[in-house]
């Protein structure tokens, strides 16, 4: 199906159909196809505006949000003097509750000065020589991280540091990504607000310096941001892709795929961002659903524009007295009309097959050509094609042998060709001079509302504009090929796999230029030769330098070098190409350090299953292509993370949440106050407004209960605060726990038994609560392997709440006197299978617990290793003691609905010391 005006269904040169590029990719249904046809447009307008509703009208209340009670928790500080850098003293006295602030102070600045995120670090005393390697998926330097960025970081922090704690040399590389258009658009949005400047007035070196100002410091507010989710990257190799080292691989990489034949340069349509003046990626290119007429705001129009509609229009026939009616979207672009398109089978249009229209303002001959891309269904049946604003069009002019007439500029302007009446006139200006001009000479036949999606540049919020370019293309088939074909790349979860063949073995050229300052230029050079005589045919050589690349062009043309002109191209690549090469890139390729030969492939990449195509499948190829290896032996991909209410976390959607606010708290007013400081219209702010999980502003929470949130729900990504709000509730009940142990502990700091040496006594109490830590070690380690961190979380919940305090430690108190290593090793083990998860509070708590440890103490729970001795395994006791624990957790309910007091001790309501088990 095509027709004039269409906006979705584009597939670009090295990108795939736009389709793909936003959200989730579908899970692969029964048929062929791994993704099934969408929704129709009006159906998904229609649920998103339900959604809307329900927000505005308070629907949205759940019992959940109603149970939710929060009351302000005393802030217990750390005031201990400690210079940075130093160990925290945990000699001092244990506080009375758990407060985030207390917890979390210090102990960053510690590992990282002490250097246990650093692979050198690796001890062989505990484990094996393996190695683990990963890099993060860098943010961009355009702002703060939200909580997408918050799911990425604590998912492979907790990777790293169960490996870590298992003895492995671990690399975690952390970065940032220059991130080309964002960057520049916003450092030019601030040079006009702050000094009324535009890009233009600026040299290029000139502007260049004011972009790396605000990289230094956003990159560093970023890194900040990392420290504080408690990441335990290597900020040692920390890497940037507009570094030097960085930018000699991206121009190695260029060089090395010109060499191969792989990048060439030709004319084709790209998505065209006017207000940028640059072509952008399909991933910058946003959705926008319209139901049919929309007055919308578009850069540089002081006036909004009218979208949604569809304008028909007549040509006449030449020498005839019959007419074809055309329908389309956009009006402005029938300048560039070339051909008026009919069914072969529509029996409305068979007698002007091979006949000619006039075009009422330029006085052409446009062919009617028969074609089967035509639906007979749609409009009028017979459309426009403008091959140089329409990627169908594209297609059709290719089939048919039509030219290609240009008719809107690169700024957005309607060009010479179109008359001296429309030239220099904005396109949706001139959109509706055309409808004038066609009214007047009585060729208009109407107008009527259509529903429709309009391409949105995600960086400008300007109208994309299909332009007819000279690029820079990637050749990627047989790259992609071989993506498809190596079967030692691993996709989990699985059924991503079938999906990501689909898209690689349907994969189009990849246009990798972009029209900007800020980024890598390319290292090609136009070459004017001595007495040219064709001025206009265009000569190109690359190299690692001008000097190179002038010796090729000699060598090449066989002229003297000295006789060469060489003008470098002032694009720049695309920076999906440079993160592209990131995994060995980042560890010092093309040079044959000893990182890339000890750390490459990488052991993983974890990222966001958003990312499969643009990133994910850019790293295989390039990596693949450049170095003859996988970049990854896995990729585990996680969901985007969404609102309680369903909604993609999207700044457009002013539903983004800074991990900081749930770490720190944030007031209501300052949530309001985020909101209003993005770029949204009144409607989509007002949602936004009424869609926050507090009407009170977010509670602080801490870095601990954020992270054990995000890993605790299948990586689905449905995440509201109120469940992290729980999660801070377990850190008190753990700390709670260690001062009841320190408590039967006692004063005396013997050290208890070693694990080895720890035999449980026959009471059945005892033997049932090293078998429940027992399974739940074996449980933790077969869902790691899988990477189902719900599964671990889950575990080491129930364990911690259900079995340990509920029952051990109700049961034990009172009842022992002195070290009792059973105790001691089952929170102690309990803490260590936490840390990767909650490595604040689990340290804390550790270093306050180990003076009574057994043989030499460790400096840190970073560089610990947990285990669990075979022979605690009874499983009688378990199966027995089922029961037990459905008639405490009945009784406990009970004792909820009848309101008891806080003040009447459990143990009297009920009393699980009574209970023996036969």
């Amino acid at each position: 199906m095509w027709r004039a005006g269409r906006v979705l269904s584009w597939r670009l040169p090295g990108e795939g159909a736009a389709r793909l590029c936003f959200g989730i990719p579908p899970k692969p249904s029964s048929s062929s196809q791994s993704n099934s046809s969408p929704r129709p447009k009006a159906e998904k307008l229609r649920r998103r505006r339900e959604r809307e509703e329900a927000i505005l009208s308070s629907q949205h209340s759940t019992a959940e949000d109603k149970a939710v009670k929060w009351s302000e928790k005393q802030k217990i500080v750390y005031t201990t003097p400690t210079p940075a850098g130093t160990k925290k003293d945990t000699s001092s006295l244990f506080p009375s509750s758990y407060s985030p602030e207390y917890v979390e102070s210090s102990w960053y600045q510690w590992w990282e000065k002490e250097g246990f995120f650093r692979p050198e670090q690796h001890r062989l005393s505990h484990s094996v020589d393996q190695t683990f390697s990963l890099c993060i998926p860098p943010p961009n330097v355009t702002g703060t991280l939200h909580l997408g960025h918050a799911l990425t970081v604590a998912v492979e922090d907790v990777l790293v540091r169960r490996r870590r704690m298992q003895g492995y040399r671990v690399l975690w590389l952390p970065g940032c990504d220059h991130a080309g258009i964002a960057t520049q658009t916003v450092v030019e949005r601030r040079l006009l607000k702050e000094g009324g400047k535009h890009r233009q007035d600026f040299t290029r070196q000139e502007f260049l310096r004011e972009v790396w100002k605000w990289k230094n410091e956003k990159g560093e507010e970023i890194y900040q941001q990392l420290r504080a989710l408690g990441a335990s990257l290597d900020w040692s190799r920390a890497c940037f892709t507009m570094d030097p080292g960085f930018s000699r691989a991206v121009t190695e990489a260029f060089v090395r795929l010109c060499d191969s034949g792989l990048i060439y340069r030709s004319e084709a349509l790209v998505n065209w961002s006017c207000a940028l003046e640059s072509a952008i990626s399909d991933i910058e290119v946003d959705s926008k659903e319209l139901s049919g007429q929309t007055m919308l705001s578009v850069p540089g129009y002081e006036n909004k524009v009218e979208f949604g509609t569809m304008l028909t229009f007549a040509y006449p026939i030449e020498g005839h007295d019959g007419e074809v009616a055309v329908s389309t979207t956009r009006p402005e672009t029938m300048l560039g009309d070339v051909a008026v398109a009919v069914h072969p089978d529509d029996p409305r249009y068979q007698a002007v097959h091979g006949k000619q229209c006039r075009h009422p303002f330029t006085d052409r001959l446009l062919p009617i050509i028969a074609d089967s891309m035509v639906d007979m269904e749609l409009g009028t049946g017979a459309v426009k094609v403008t091959p140089a604003h329409d990627h169908t069009d594209f297609l059709l002019s290719q089939r048919h042998s039509l030219p290609r007439l240009t008719v809107i500029g690169g700024d957005g302007t309607m060009t010479p060709s179109c008359g001296q009446w429309l030239q220099g006139v904005k396109r949706f200006d001139a959109r509706q001079l055309v409808v004038d001009a066609l009214v007047e000479k009585k060729l208009f036949r109407g107008k009527k509302d259509h529903a429709m999606t309009l391409p949105v540049c995600s960086r400008s919020g300007d109208i994309i504009e299909p332009l007819l370019k000279k690029q820079w293309f990637l050749r990627c088939d047989e790259m992609a090929k071989k993506a498809v074909e190596d079967r030692q790349l691993e996709i989990i979860p699985h059924y991503y796999t079938k999906t990501w063949k689909n898209w690689l073995s349907n994969i189009s050229d990849w246009c990798i230029s972009r029209q900007l300052w800020w980024g890598h230029q390319i290292p090609a050079y136009r070459v004017e030769l001595p007495n040219s005589a064709d001025k206009q045919e265009e000569h190109w050589v690359w190299g690692q330098s001008e000097d190179e690349a002038r010796q090729r062009a000699a060598v090449r043309y066989g002229v003297k070098p000295e006789d060469i002109t060489l003008t470098q191209d002032p694009d720049v690549l695309d920076t999906w190409f440079s993160s592209g090469l990131f995994p060995f890139a980042m560890l010092g390729w093309p040079e044959q350090t000893t990182d890339l030969q000890r750390f490459y492939p990488n052991s993983i990449l974890e990222t966001g299953s958003d990312l499969i195509f643009f990133w994910v499948a850019r790293m295989v190829m390039l990596g693949t292509e450049l170095t003859g290896q996988l970049p990854f032996k896995q990729v585990l991909l996680h969901s985007l993370v969404r609102d309680k209410h369903g909604r993609k976390m999207s700044k457009s959607l002013g539903n983004v949440i800074d991990p900081l606010d749930v770490i720190h708290g944030v007031s209501l007013e300052r949530l309001q106050e985020k909101v209003k400081e993005g770029n949204l219209d009144p409607r989509e702010q007002l949602v936004a407004m009424e869609a926050k999980d507090f009407p009170t502003g977010i509670p602080q929470c801490g870095t601990d209960a954020l992270r054990f949130a995000l890993c605790s729900h299948k990586m689905q990504g449905d995440l509201s605060i109120s469940q992290v709000l729980s999660c801070r509730h377990f850190c008190n009940k753990m700390w709670q726990a260690l001062r009841f142990t320190l408590g039967v502990l006692g004063a005396n700091t013997t050290p208890v038994a070693t694990l080895e040496e720890v035999q449980p006594r026959n009471h059945s109490m005892e033997r049932w609560i090293c078998s429940r830590l027992y399974s739940t070690v074996v449980q933790c380690e077969q869902a790691f392997e899988a990477y189902e961190l719900h599964t671990v979380t889950s575990a080491l919940y129930s364990f911690w709440v259900h079995s340990l305090c509920d029952v051990y430690m109700c049961w034990s108190s009172g009842r022992m006197g002195g070290p009792c290593s059973v105790l001691y090793h089952c929170v102690s083990m309990s803490l260590a299978l936490l840390s990767p998860f909650m490595p604040f509070i689990t340290e804390e708590l550790w270093q306050r617990l180990q003076p009574r440890g057994p043989g030499a103490l460790m400096r840190s729970f970073s560089v610990t290793s947990p285990s669990c001795q075979a022979h605690w395994h009874f499983p009688e006791e378990e199966r027995d003691f089922l029961l037990v624990q459905e008639v405490i957790r009945v009784a406990r309910s009970l004792r909820s609905q009848c309101r008891m007091t806080k003040e009447k001790p459990a143990s009297k309501s009920f009393n699980s010391s009574k209970i023996t088990l036969h």
